[in-house]
């Protein structure tokens, strides 16, 4: 179970549909739960995801969803399920009741129930299951402190939280064309945690690896680097954008590099 969660327009739902897409090169079955009914149907195809081999789903309430994702889980037949979000889970008996109600911090006990019952289910299943979250300020300390909605249960039962945080807006000419993030590990029961990492966001794209993978890749010699130029393959590349710019293009030649990178950093990684 994975917490992503930062303020708007930080890039959580690009990450949740890059999970989405690498799991589906690896032939899994993908479920995105859009409780913000925010999902613009255009853009997993921009980011080149299979749409006939994903199923997007808007549950009416926080009841209904979270007993979906708890049978998808048991079922075995879904790979990743993504909530977007848990900031928008309405729980049925506030949608009954009139505005102003008061509610007694439903949602949060809502959550802590339906997550032990996720919890069990997924320690007999191979699903991973992403909570996207957003923050609000708290003021019960007498201090504004950053707190994420649903309650405490979500940061108990998953193994890695992350946290997206906007660094600035990346511009071509006068137009702004997309933004950097920090993604900072909050918690990993699997791996060292706190650690940090810059990316870039293009608008109707998602994020830009090429830079950093072509960088990788010279420096594990699988990309030839002769003085500004770049050999990749058969083909020779006069400066690093246009080498960029061919990853771009040929989406099969950078997965295949991606792949070369990940069976050396690992096998190296395992011998230590």
């Amino acid at each position: 179970m994975v917490e992503i969660y930062g303020q708007e327009a930080s890039g959580k739902t690009t990450l949740a549909l890059h999970i989405i897409k690498e799991a589906q090169k690896l032939g899994g079955y993908c479920a995105y739960l859009d409780v913000e009914n925010a999902m613009d149907p255009s853009l997993p195809e921009s980011m080149g995801i299979n749409t006939q081999n994903f199923l997007i789903s808007r549950p009416d309430c926080a009841e209904n969803l979270l007993s979906v994702v708890n049978t998808l889980t048991k079922s075995g037949s879904v790979d990743v399920i993504v909530v977007d979000s848990v900031a928008a889970l309405v729980p049925q008996r506030e949608i009954d009741t009139a505005v102003g109600g008061t509610f007694e911090d439903i949602q949060s006990r809502l959550m802590t129930q339906a997550l032990r019952k996720i919890n069990y289910s997924l320690c007999q299943s191979q699903t991973l299951i992403i909570f996207l979250n957003q923050v609000r300020k708290s003021l019960k300390s007498g201090r504004a402190e950053e707190v994420t909605c649903g309650g405490n249960a979500l940061k108990f039962y998953s193994a890695v939280r992350l946290r997206l945080n906007r660094t600035r807006l990346l511009k071509t000419k006068d137009r702004i064309t997309g933004l950097a993030v920090c993604a900072q590990v909050v918690k990993n029961k699997l791996a060292p945690a706190m650690t940090k990492a810059e990316l870039e966001i293009q608008f109707g794209r998602g994020f830009c690896t090429e830079s950093e993978v072509l960088e990788l890749a010279c420096e594990h010699s699988i990309v030839k680097k002769e003085g500004n130029s770049y050999v990749i393959g058969r083909n020779v590349f006069s400066n690093e954008c246009a080498a960029e710019q061919y990853l771009i293009e040929n989406e099969g030649v950078h997965d295949q590099i991606v792949a070369k990178l990940r069976e050396k950093l690992f096998h190296r990684k395992m011998e230590l």
